[in-house]
């Protein structure tokens, strides 16, 4: 039998500018009131009560005084996008003490930008990977990918023993500001989002880690419009219900339940919840869902204060936490994307 793939290492990065939050609040008020928004002074309370003191951005934040289209948006996307990612990967390979060389596959996960050859081709040559590295770049996943990326990375080093799995996540979210819209979603969005990037070594062949259990998702029915992106003339537009929170205390317990009991498990075998900070509400309805004390996932709330809500990265960030602190037992990642969508990777550390 091929041994259960282990979580070799995690590691992170983030772009060298940091945003204090009541610095964001006070230049979006002002470019935000250039475009008359109507319900400006009742919208502009999210900055406050989102939970975030600082996220970082890959450019300044006198970028975002000014207009920008595809072209731009794309060639900061790919360049600063493939940087962060490099730094993420060879710290990651570094802690696992593996060589380029040494990885077998590589799976890439990201939402907020486009880049053809996809990043995992560019980042063959600027991280020594070999030349017959399997590739599986992920799009579309959205806050989602982080947790669903590992769930792939791992079923990659199951399928063969001795494979080593580099697994590397970056969105940048920030770069998808738009200047002239007014509406809610843009306006939570430019309150919420930071940019950064996560990478993990998965392997079958050995080695210290928390092993990768079983993986799940659950796709809600006629959900398509809660969360996504709407593909405008300048960019990305984001999309988001304020639905969600509502969903989550609604549905997520059972969900986690249906999942858990298809591999012989109740929410009671459940040491430690490892949940995607999408934002301050979302973190209470999961604790409430999940029936843990108030402010329970500290590190969820701690990540969410200190770098914003990175999307699909966000998540390994939090992993990336509890690691460092010492994990025990038995652990489970979640995360919400678009779909609407909730995915579930199981680790034991025991």
């Amino acid at each position: 039998m091929i041994p259960a793939p282990r979580l070799l290492s995690v590691a992170t990065a983030v772009p060298p500018f940091a945003l204090g939050q009541a610095e964001v609040a006070e230049r979006a008020r002002r470019l935000f009131a250039g475009s008359a928004a109507p319900d400006l002074d009742r919208l502009m309370p999210v900055f406050l009560n989102a939970g975030i003191e600082r996220r970082y951005s890959c450019v300044p934040i006198d970028w975002y005084e000014s207009s920008h289209g595809w072209t731009d948006r794309a060639a900061l996307y790919r360049d600063h996008a493939v940087r962060l990612l490099e730094e993420a990967g060879r710290e990651a390979l570094a802690r696992a003490q593996l060589q380029p060389e040494d990885v077998d596959a590589v799976v890439a996960v990201s939402t907020t930008g486009v880049s053809t050859p996809s990043l995992d081709a560019v980042l063959i040559g600027r991280l020594g990977l070999r030349h017959d590295v399997k590739r599986l770049p992920l799009f579309g996943l959205g806050c989602a990918g982080g947790v669903i990326g590992l769930a792939r990375a791992a079923d990659l080093a199951r399928a063969t023993q001795g494979t080593t799995v580099l697994l590397l996540v970056v969105e940048l979210c920030a770069l998808s500001f738009r200047k002239r819209d007014v509406s809610k979603s843009n306006i939570v969005a430019t309150a919420l989002f930071g940019d950064g990037a996560a990478a993990a070594v998965v392997s079958s062949g050995g080695g210290a880690g928390p092993k990768l259990g079983a993986a799940g998702e659950h796709t809600w029915q006629h959900s398509l419009d809660v969360m996504g992106w709407d593909v405008t003339e300048d960019g990305l537009k984001a999309v988001f219900s304020r639905d969600i929170p509502s969903l989550v205390r609604r549905d997520m317990r059972d969900i986690a339940t249906a999942f858990l009991a298809r591999h012989a498990l109740t929410l009671a075998d459940i040491d430690r919840f490892i949940c995607h900070p999408g934002g301050a509400k979302v973190l209470t309805a999961l604790e409430e869902a999940f029936r843990l004390p108030d402010g329970a996932l500290v590190e969820g709330r701690a990540v969410l204060r200190d770098y914003g809500n990175m999307s699909a990265v966000t998540v390994l960030f939090v992993l990336d936490r509890v690691l460092r602190a010492g994990p025990h037992g038995r652990m489970m990642l979640t995360a919400l994307g678009p779909g609407f969508t909730a995915a579930f990777q199981l680790l034991d550390a025991s």
